[in-house]
């Protein structure tokens, strides 16, 4: 048995059928030169016969019992109620084998049986298949997931072992305890724990004293302030049933030179041109802001010394910069802006930050619940997350994965979350939105055409 974090819970207490809380990633596979017509059923029948499951994929949930909600080993487990081959009768486009993982990625998981699903996509165009692959967010967060994939995929084209991230064995914790303790250890351990508990209270103190400042107007555009997104745009209100999915993708070189010529981070580069993007897309459905757009942004608070899964992480309020025809000025803004969130962290713990995250998803989630959402200011207008990838390309059984995008979950009161994964030389963008946001695939190729807006303007200064 193993007690869920209240984080982890959280996840479960926010899910509805209209919002369940499962992420995935799809990658794109090219088969290897001269295979054989048969290689995906081959390779899926090779995968059905990895059933000697790891954690957490061997768990299922148990929210009944006196030690309260908790993780349990399942005991009737069959690969065939997580294992799936779809061989459509025509080759199938990019943008077709996408349609299907956003139908995959719309339905709850039964909480009976372990929380994860793999789906193996035959007859894509060109000689490729895909790879979707889903699970609760209670399981893992993104780092976590990166790592199981870099674990479970060759670095080299000649490397035919098969190794599911189902059957990998969890890695070695660091600072393992003997299992002996002595009494001033014992006292040791009581004493820091308590003075991390006190730590913990003065980090959240803070983080809420930034917030009660900035309302207050004794502060200005020192931190962004929480649940004041206005209703103004389609990507906010109550999750509705049905998913859309759309990706893009820009080479890291061209990301890299705007970088290093301006002085910025990856982070302050994409984060302006998905900036720039949104205003453009609202824009051509007639919605013009006067003000910044807000994000929420995923902070990922593991440490060496954490378990091999469960999420650790923590979210920050960011407004972006204020709307503008210049490139080149929202992305000193944005870089000055996230200055700032540096400065609203600074030395709070990252327990508090967890722990405040909680409190604020709390809200989100009692907001919701009581179907104020659509009627009360909500907490940002999209998520934006960034989650670094392998470096060099992977390969299964002699197959190159071309592309892999991160297709994550809704936050309450957000229709929209958009999650850039670096992965051999490519930054790729995932978005997943309800099906009421239109033409979402025209939001991911503004993200492209604004970075080379942004080269524009660079270069010509």
């Amino acid at each position: 048995m193993r007690k869920l974090s209240l984080l982890d819970l959280i996840f479960f207490l926010v899910e509805s059928e209209d919002s369940p809380k499962h992420v995935a990633g799809l990658m794109r596979c090219k088969k290897p030169p001269k295979a054989r017509a048969d290689y995906c059923r081959r390779l899926f029948d090779e995968l059905r016969t990895h059933d000697q499951l790891t954690e957490p994929f061997n768990l299922v949930i148990n929210f009944v019992g006196l030690q309260g909600p908790h993780w349990e080993y399942c005991q009737d487990f069959s690969i065939d109620q997580h294992l799936f081959y779809h061989r459509p009768k025509r080759s199938l486009s990019w943008q077709e084998a996408k349609d299907l993982a956003a139908a995959l990625h719309e339905p709850l998981m039964d909480r009976d049986k372990p929380l994860w699903e793999f789906h193996l996509i035959d007859g894509i165009k060109g000689g490729r298949f895909a790879i979707y692959l889903k699970l609760h967010h209670a399981y893992a967060d993104g780092m976590t997931m990166t790592s199981w994939l870099n674990r479970s995929l060759s670095e080299s084209p000649e490397g035919y072992d098969l190794a599911p991230v189902w059957e990998l064995p969890p890695p070695r914790r660091s600072g393992a305890a003997s299992g002996k303790t002595s009494l001033t250890s014992a006292l040791g351990k009581l004493t820091g724990q308590a003075w991390r508990q006190v730590l913990t209270a003065g980090g959240i103190a803070k983080l809420s004293a930034q917030q009660y400042l900035e309302r207050s107007g004794l502060t200005h555009e020192a931190v962004a302030l929480l649940f004041s997104t206005a209703k103004d745009t389609p990507m906010t209100g109550s999750a509705t049933p049905g998913r859309s999915i759309a990706t893009s993708s820009v080479a890291m070189d061209r990301l890299n030179r705007l970088r290093k010529s301006t002085c910025s981070t990856l982070n302050h580069v994409a984060l302006a041109c998905i900036d720039g993007a949104m205003h453009r897309y609202l824009a051509a459905s007639g919605i013009v802001l006067d003000h910044p757009i807000s994000i929420q942004m995923p902070v990922n608070l593991r440490t060496d010394g954490d378990g091999p899964a469960g999420n650790k992480l923590g979210i920050t309020l960011v407004d972006l910069a204020r709307p503008t025809d210049d490139p080149y000025r929202r992305l000193r803004e944005i870089g000055y802006k996230l200055r700032n969130v540096k400065n609203q962290v600074a030395g709070v713990p990252g327990s508090s930050f967890e722990q405040f995250t909680i409190l604020v998803a709390g809200m989100s989630e009692v907001i919701d619940k009581l179907q104020l959402t659509d009627r009360l200011p909500t907490n940002g207008h999209t998520v934006v997350s960034n989650v670094p990838g392998p470096v060099h390309p992977l390969y299964l059984l002699g197959s190159r994965v071309e592309r892999m995008y991160p297709i994550s979950t809704l936050a309450p009161g957000l229709r929209l979350n958009i999650t850039m994964f670096s992965y051999a030389g490519v930054l790729h963008f995932g978005l997943v939105g309800t099906r009421d946001l239109e033409n979402l695939q025209d939001l991911a190729d503004l993200v492209v055409d604004e970075f080379e807006a942004l080269e524009n303007a660079v270069a010509s200064r």
